[in-house]
């Protein structure tokens, strides 16, 4: 299968900023899009935002819009996750979701939709 490796967590501050990155690797030359999740201890796998690459647009979650954004580096095979003037309440395991097709929208949020995942890279703010 698609192997996929999240890195770039660590503690932050509160209002700080941090990049994550996604590197995938296998048999798929490309991904139409791209999501990024996040699970907190006790909680569910919480969507955080997508991205159609052709479309060009990004999906987020109310909780996470303003501050994250997606981009990838195609040469690198590489989709990072960038979170601007991160709270408390972020704090969670990161999760990228690579997709090689597309899905419709109203089904953006579901993770059982997506198939290659990482292991996760820890965030945590502090206040």
């Amino acid at each position: 299968q698609v192997q996929v490796e999240e890195s770039g967590g660590g503690l932050v501050q509160a209002g700080g900023s941090l990049r994550l990155s996604c590197r995938t690797s296998g048999r798929t030359s490309s991904f139409a899009v791209m999501a990024w999740f996040r699970q907190a201890p006790g909680k569910e796998r919480e969507f955080v935002i997508y991205r159609d690459w052709s479309g060009g647009r990004t999906y987020s979650a109310d909780s996470v819009k303003g501050r994250f954004s997606i981009s990838r580096d195609n040469a690198e095979n590489t989709m990072y996750l960038q979170m601007n003037n991160l709270k408390p309440e972020d704090t969670a395991v990161y999760y990228c979701a690579p997709r090689i097709n597309r899905l419709a929208i109203s089904t953006i949020r579901r993770a059982e939709n997506y198939y290659y995942w990482g292991q996760g890279t820890q965030v945590t703010v502090s206040a």
